[in-house]
């Protein structure tokens, strides 16, 4: 991918788009190889870098949802198993299978357990990958050596899929503009165009780094923003109501000796109605995710003192060798958007499910929804734009399509830090091959190092910086300027201290 190329495509076009998104995450990026993959003329922009919200800040998992399916809802967690086996098929270089084990401390829990795991496979039907079963003590200490053994009396063993989700995100991209999509990071929507009748047909956006402003015609919009729909809703309509309200999620990543092993530990019930997951990621342990409600969607949501130690107490109950404060490597928070329902419900009670809307304009908002469903609500958005706009309908091919993975080099280059597994060559490819602008777009998204460990990622970022001010052309002012904004940024991800 190239930004200077796709740049020069767009201001060349006279012709409309046939679909354009707004939104360069998991839904969006879906979208945008949906569309492009059918021959629609496809244009995405997104107005910060590709995954820098919610998309970024998952729990790393390609799941139907055991949480789902102890609230009732079937169809969730079939639909979410179904996708898990084509991503597992797509994408078998960034998604794998995962073990994960539930800890039983009494012969009532491994059967209730040992039960909702078989529906579990029952629901995937042939896409199960791997049948679960109860396990006794031994082998449970077997998988998760570290785990509290007072009154264990066994587990349940069960099998999902685990991946990295901007790696996928970025390859998702990579393969949409191979198929002809036309993708932008750092372009910002200024307004949504209409014509004669009120209907959309097209929109305005600002390339943020140099301030040049472009106008394209589209067939169709569809907004793929996630927590901020409601805000492009309004650039359609106005006097359009909130369809959305916002929880948080967040992780702390740890030294993986707190938990070493390559099995997953699954705590299926917390105080606050979730599941909490203790995963190997990457060489480290990542553990969460909480579910706080919150009232606003911002970009870079920070953790709540009361959510770290909710994590660290309920760790703490599972766990011998306790994480505590001075252990946080990194800690790292997310939006979930969830489409209203009702007044009082709990955000953790609210469906997982994706939602779409054309509103009279011919805006399609499609959102809601998962990580493990994003193939399927862009199959739904691109079944909808098509329907409306009148374009020839064409059938959806992605269910059978290969996720293209990153082109492999024999580069060899050192190591960027001792505690990152990242090198110097992982940064030339990011700024030449994925369309990485700024420093953060590296250690955050195209490498992991901000998620994994937050003080390793501020040490090398002016070794970074240079290395992409010498393949952007950038001056030692850009460098600068970046390594502050980074080492700011950073604050929200470092350990924090009581």
């Amino acid at each position: 991918m190239d930004r200077s190329s796709n740049l020069k495509i767009v201001k060349a076009r006279t012709e409309p788009w046939d679909i354009v998104i707004i939104g360069g995450g998991a839904t969006g990026s879906g979208c945008a190889l949906d569309a492009a993959s059918r021959g629609y003329s496809t244009l995405l922009v997104e107005q910060h870098d590709f995954g820098k919200g919610t998309s970024s800040r998952s729990t790393k998992l390609i799941h139907g949802g055991v949480r789902y399916l102890r609230q009732g809802n079937i169809s969730l967690v079939r639909e979410a198993l179904r996708e898990r086996s084509i991503l597992l098929k797509n994408a078998p270089h960034v998604v794998r299978k995962q073990a994960f084990v539930i800890p039983c401390y009494s012969l009532w829990q491994k059967v209730f357990y040992g039960f909702g795991m078989k529906v579990y496979d029952l629901l995937a039907g042939r896409h199960n990958i791997g049948a679960s079963r109860i396990i006794s003590r031994e082998e449970t200490l077997r998988h998760l050596p570290n785990l509290k053994e007072q009154n264990l009396s066994g587990g349940v063993l069960y099998y999902d899929g685990q991946f990295d989700d901007t790696r996928l995100l970025i390859d998702i991209l990579r393969t949409a503009n191979e198929r002809g999509a036309v993708v932008l990071n750092y372009a910002k929507v200024a307004a949504l165009t209409k014509d004669a009748e009120g209907k959309i047909n097209g929109l305005e956006f600002e390339d943020t780094e140099t301030g040049e402003k472009f106008s394209v015609a589209a067939k169709c919009v569809i907004n793929a923003t996630g927590a901020f729909s409601d805000p492009v809703r309004k650039m359609s309509d106005a006097g359009a109501k909130n369809i959305i309200t916002f929880a948080q999620g967040i992780h702390l990543v740890f030294d993986r000796k707190f938990l070493p092993s390559d099995s997953a530990l699954m705590i299926p019930k917390t105080s606050d109605g979730r599941v909490l997951f203790c995963i190997p990621w990457h060489d480290h342990l990542m553990v969460g995710t909480t579910d706080t409600a919150v009232e606003t969607a911002e970009i870079e949501p920070h953790a709540l003192e009361s959510e770290i130690d909710f994590i660290l107490e309920t760790a703490a109950e599972y766990l011998t060798a306790k994480p505590a404060r001075d252990d946080i490597l990194s800690i790292f928070a997310g939006i979930r958007p969830l489409v209203k329902n009702a007044s009082n419900v709990k955000t953790s009670s609210l469906s997982r499910g994706h939602d779409l809307f054309v509103d009279a304009s011919g805006l399609i908002t499609i959102t809601g929804g998962k990580w493990t469903t994003y193939r399927r609500m862009a199959e739904d958005a691109v079944d909808k734009a098509a329907a409306i706009t009148g374009v020839a309908p064409r059938k959806c091919v992605t269910e059978d399509l290969p996720i293209t993975g990153p082109p492999h080099t024999d580069i060899e280059s050192e190591r960027l830090h001792p505690d990152l597994p990242y090198t110097q060559a992982d940064v030339m490819h990011a700024v030449r091959f994925e369309m990485a602008r700024k420093l953060e777009d590296v250690l955050g998204r195209r490498t992991r190092a901000l998620f994994l460990n937050a003080q390793a990622a501020v040490e090398v970022s002016r070794k970074v910086a240079e290395i992409m001010a010498a393949e952007l052309r950038k001056d030692n002012d850009w460098t600068n300027t970046e390594v502050a904004s980074f080492e700011d940024l950073s604050s929200s991800y470092s350990r924090p201290f009581a």
